[in-house]
C-alpha cells in the first residue's frame, strides 16, 4: 500500500459533521430568531451567534481536513477533538429539558423520542463515526511512522 496515495473512503465522516453543523450555523447567522427554540432572549442570540461562528470555523477546517492523507497530525487531532464535541453535544441534549417546539408524533413522543434526542443521536453517532475513522486510518499512520524510521 502506497502511503501517499492511502485514502480511507471513512474520511466522509468529516463531511458528515458538515451535513450536521452547518445548517444550525447559517440560520443562526441570517435568521437566529426564526430557529424553533422556546423562551429566546438577546442574550441566547448572540450566544446563538457565538456558537453559530465556532461551528461555522469548525465546518471549514473539517473541508479542509477532509482531502488531507490520514496519517497527518492535524487531521487526527481534529477527529479526536470532532469526537470529543460531538459526544458532548449528544450528552447534553440527551439530558436537556424540551426546548425544541415540534412533535414527532404522539406514538414517538411516548416512547420519549422527541427532536431533541433524535439530534443527540446524530452528534452521537458522528462521535462514533469519528472513532471509527481513527481505528481504522491506524495502519496508514503507523506505515508513516515505519517510514520515517
Amino acid at each position: 500500500m502506497s502511503v501517499h496515495a492511502a485514502r480511507s473512503p471513512l474520511s466522509s465522516v468529516f463531511l458528515l459533521h458538515i451535513a450536521l453543523e452547518a445548517p444550525l450555523a447559517l440560520q443562526a447567522f441570517w435568521s437566529p430568531q426564526s430557529l424553533p427554540f422556546l423562551q429566546m432572549n438577546n442574550t441566547t442570540v448572540v450566544m446563538l451567534k457565538l456558537y453559530a461562528a465556532l461551528v461555522t470555523g469548525s465546518c471549514i477546517t473539517a473541508f479542509l481536513a477532509y482531502p488531507l492523507p490520514e496519517f497527518l497530525p492535524g487531521k487526527r487531532a481534529l477527529a479526536i477533538g470532532f469526537c470529543i464535541y460531538h459526544s458532548v453535544v449528544s450528552t447534553i441534549l440527551f439530558q436537556t429539558p424540551r426546548f425544541i417546539p415540534h412533535t414527532l408524533g404522539p406514538f414517538l413522543e411516548s416512547m420519549n423520542l422527541t427532536p431533541e434526542v433524535v439530534w443527540g443521536t446524530f452528534h452521537g453517532l458522528l462521535g462514533v463515526g469519528m472513532v471509527v475513522w481513527w481505528q481504522a486510518t491506524l495502519q496508514y499512520a503507523a506505515a508513516v511512522r515505519g517510514a520515517a524510521q
